[in-house]
Parts: C-alpha cells; structure tokens; sequence
C-alpha cells in the first residue's frame, strides 16, 4: 500500500502539452484563473484509481487537440515499503493501458495500490439529484475498503447488460437466463456486503470525530435481497416484469444512498446547499480517516475548487484536518489567498495558460 505520489508527469493530456512535478507528502495547493489547467491536472491523479477519473470522461476526450497523437500519465507513488511506477497512456481510437512497475496491468490492480477519493463541483447537486450519482459516489468509497468491490461491479455489470439484451429481445427461454442470474446474484451478494463494511466503518469514523463539519447517518435504500440465494430467486420471479420493461428492475444497480443530517434530524436533500456542501466534506474527510485506520495510510483526497465555497473559519478547519490526517490532499482554487492558512504546511503550485499549454510551477507559499 503506497500513500503519497512523489513525481507526476502528463504528455498531451487535455491542456497539458507537457507537466512534470517532483512532490513531497504534503498537501498540494493548486491555483491559477479559471481555464488554466488546474481541475486538468487533478483529473489526471484521479485515472491513477479504476475508472474514468472524476470526469468520467472516455479516453478519447482527454486527447489533446489539435495534436490528437494521445495523451500518457506517469506516476511514482511512495510509502512505507518500496515504491511503484505507474504508466496510463491511450492512443487515439484505442482503449486505455495501465502498466505497473512496467508491467501490464488491470484498472482494478489500481485500487490495491493507492486509495483515490474526491469531491468536485458537480457533486455538489448529489443529494437532490438522482440515486445514480449517490450510488457511484459512495462505491468509490466502498473500493477503498474492499479493492475487490471494483471486480464485483464489473461483473454484475457485464452480466446484467447481457441479461437485459435478453429481455429487450424478449427470449422467454429460461436457461438463457439462468448461467447470467448466478454470475449477477455472486456478484450482487458481493457488491451489498461490500457496502454494508464501507457503511460500517464510515459511521465508525464519525463517531466522536473532532471536527466541524456536520456528521451524516448514512444508510442503503434498497428493496432487493442480499444474499447470493435470494438474489438469483429474486431475478428468476422478476422474468416477466422485466420483460416488459425491457430491462432488470431488481438488484444492487437500484441501491440509492440515504443521509440525514445527524444533529437536525433533517434528511441531507432538504439541508440547505451550504449544509449539503458541508456534509459531503464530512464524508469524505470521514472516508479518509476511516481509510488511515484500516490500512495505515490516509488516501489521496482531491478537492476541486472546494475552498472558495467555505468561509473562512471553516475553510482553516478543513485545512487543519487535511493536515492532522496527512493526506497527500490535491486542491484547487482561482488565487493563492484561499489557501494562506496551509502555509508551508502544504507544496503550492501556481498553473497558468499559455500558448504552449497548461503549465505549473511551484511557487512560494503565500
């Protein structure tokens, strides 16, 4: 397990003609003016996790223009034991390569390197918007505690893209279906239980927390079953029903996330957005704490553009507690005055836009 990354290169990526940064285990501040480059930069550490990034944006789309001759990512990441070198690269019309040690490698091999979480300016719609969001946010989380959750996602997912063909095409034939409800109840049985630990540990490490940001009591909202069993019978009952729907209407891809704000009683969709704002920072500094205790090292936490929305008081807090967990925390933000409390507590960078493309220099802290 790996903690912190020591050196970050991006070639051709979004506005990234050429970025190379040698870092330390503080927290890094990022700053510059809007479209220079910054939520670039973080986006890039973010792919270092399975997925597509916090973007989720296809590989395609992270091409440099007018180039379009494909964009690479290397990283060194460091910890207590031997450090690892990292490679992501994509060629224009080809799917993305991940390599480890200069060994091919799958995304999920990732997850069991180094733990990524993150909160972004488009989460901040996450509790009043659709349970799609909610769920995605909080199996990213769920990776970080159990690695193989991402496996178990891919799974139930392939299987039940397969099972919905099925059901589109309107086969009535049982044994098509039978072979792809084992591999959806296994994995389903799976993906519940993951996020039963995950649920677990985050209420844990809210428990007595010092902290100002407000606590959440989380829970799954869910009618499908949760065992192996009753996940296959549930699928097999469901046929009919599905068929007319034309898709599987029962499963841990219909889970939503439900939080209420504990010291008001108030479910989080009819907090007010700053409320809203605050408890997700809880969360996730919440998710980042609860990580450290389990595996020894606090997370990569990626902030984008969170300090301009906090007040001042609050703003220090967070830092104080980004600095007490010692994550190698990324965050941005329009000037260097946002982050004058880190000090030379954090590594700052200053990303400006050229010609030439994004560039970022190390600057002094202000």
């Amino acid at each position: 397990m790996t903690g912190y990354i020591t050196h970050l290169s991006l070639s051709h990526f979004r506005s990234h003609r050429r970025t190379r940064l040698d870092l330390d285990a503080r927290p890094v501040a990022i700053y510059g003016p809007n479209g220079a480059g910054k939520t670039n930069l973080i986006e890039a550490v973010s792919l270092l996790s399975p997925g597509r990034g916090l973007r989720g944006a296809a590989s395609e789309e992270i091409i440099r223009r007018p180039e379009a001759i494909g964009w690479k990512i290397t990283a060194q990441v460091a910890g207590d034991g031997p450090g690892h070198d990292v490679t992501l690269s994509a060629e224009p019309g080809q799917p993305r390569q991940t390599r480890i040690d200069d060994k091919s490698a799958t995304q999920t091999a990732l997850s069991r390197l180094m733990r990524i979480v993150w909160l972004v300016p488009a989460q901040d719609r996450l509790w009043i918007e659709g349970a799609e969001g909610r769920r995605r946010f909080f199996d990213r989380m769920t990776m970080g505690f159990v690695p193989d959750h991402a496996d178990a996602v891919l799974s139930y997912e392939k299987a039940m893209r397969e099972r919905n063909r099925l059901l589109k095409d309107q086969v009535g034939d049982a044994r098509w279906y039978a072979a792809l409800e084992g591999r959806m109840a296994e994995a389903g049985a799976a993906i519940a239980a993951n996020r039963r630990t995950a649920l677990a540990a985050l209420a844990e490490a809210q428990r007595d927390a010092a902290t100002v940001f407000p606590r959440a009591d989380l829970d799954l909202d869910t009618d499908a079953p949760e065992t192996a069993d009753a996940l296959a019978l549930a699928f097999a009952d469901g046929r009919v029903r599905d068929m007319a729907a034309g898709r599987t209407l029962t499963g841990p891809h219909r889970t939503d996330l439900a939080a209420i704000y504990t010291d008001k009683g108030v479910p989080a969709r009819q907090c007010s957005t700053g409320e809203q704002k605050a408890l997700l920072i809880s969360l996730v500094l919440a998710c980042a704490r609860a990580l450290k205790a389990q595996t020894g090292h606090a997370p990569l936490v990626l902030l984008d553009e969170v300090a301009a929305h906090l007040d001042a008081g609050r703003r220090a807090a967070l830092f104080d507690e980004i600095c007490a967990l010692g994550t190698q925390a990324w965050m941005t933000g329009t000037g260097p005055e946002l982050f004058t409390d880190l000090g030379d507590r954090a590594q700052h960078l200053c990303v400006s836009e050229t010609p030439d493309g994004s560039i970022a220099r190390p600057d002094p802290a202000p």
